[in-house]
């Protein structure tokens, strides 16, 4: 395989991840995880394994999430290896038939993927991070050092 091929592999993982949610499938989500994966959500809680995360999900898209769809977009893939690949993203949930703007996703994610013996990629991490728009224009504006190069 190229890079090519596995960014666009990694590309089609993010948007089953967005399927699956849409479906409310907690198995399918989950299934896009390593067995041992890690995954920390927006609010700190930390699940460890496919299982956990299975489990947790099920109960979300029963609760609190039901009924959402999520919206992701892919800021950024580098390889470490064949076999292991950082990805950044952005994505919010939402409700109704139309995703947020890329400007109004509000949360960062970055994502471990690591190429499993049966070829597919899927995710090892998964950090999910609250984005704190005033706060960021708040320290760009009092301490410009902290405006992140590619926003320059």
């Amino acid at each position: 395989m190229t890079t090519q091929d596995d960014k666009a592999a990694i590309t089609a993982v993010m948007a089953e991840m967005n399927t699956a949610w849409a479906r409310n499938d907690a198995d399918a989500y989950g299934a896009l995880f390593t067995r041992d994966a890690t995954y920390v959500t927006f609010v700190g809680t930390c699940y460890s394994g496919r299982a956990d995360i299975v489990a947790c999900h099920r109960t979300l898209f029963a609760k609190f999430l039901k009924n959402t769809n999520l919206a992701s977009e892919i800021t950024g893939i580098r390889f470490y290896g064949p076999d292991t690949a950082l990805v950044t993203a952005r994505g919010d949930t939402y409700k109704g038939a139309t995703a947020p703007k890329s400007s109004k996703l509000s949360k960062v994610q970055t994502c471990t993927f690591v190429r499993e013996a049966d070829g597919q990629w899927r995710m090892a991490a998964f950090h999910n991070t609250q984005r704190k728009p005033l706060m960021e224009a708040i320290s760009f504006k009092t301490a410009p050092g902290t405006i992140p190069a590619a926003q320059k």
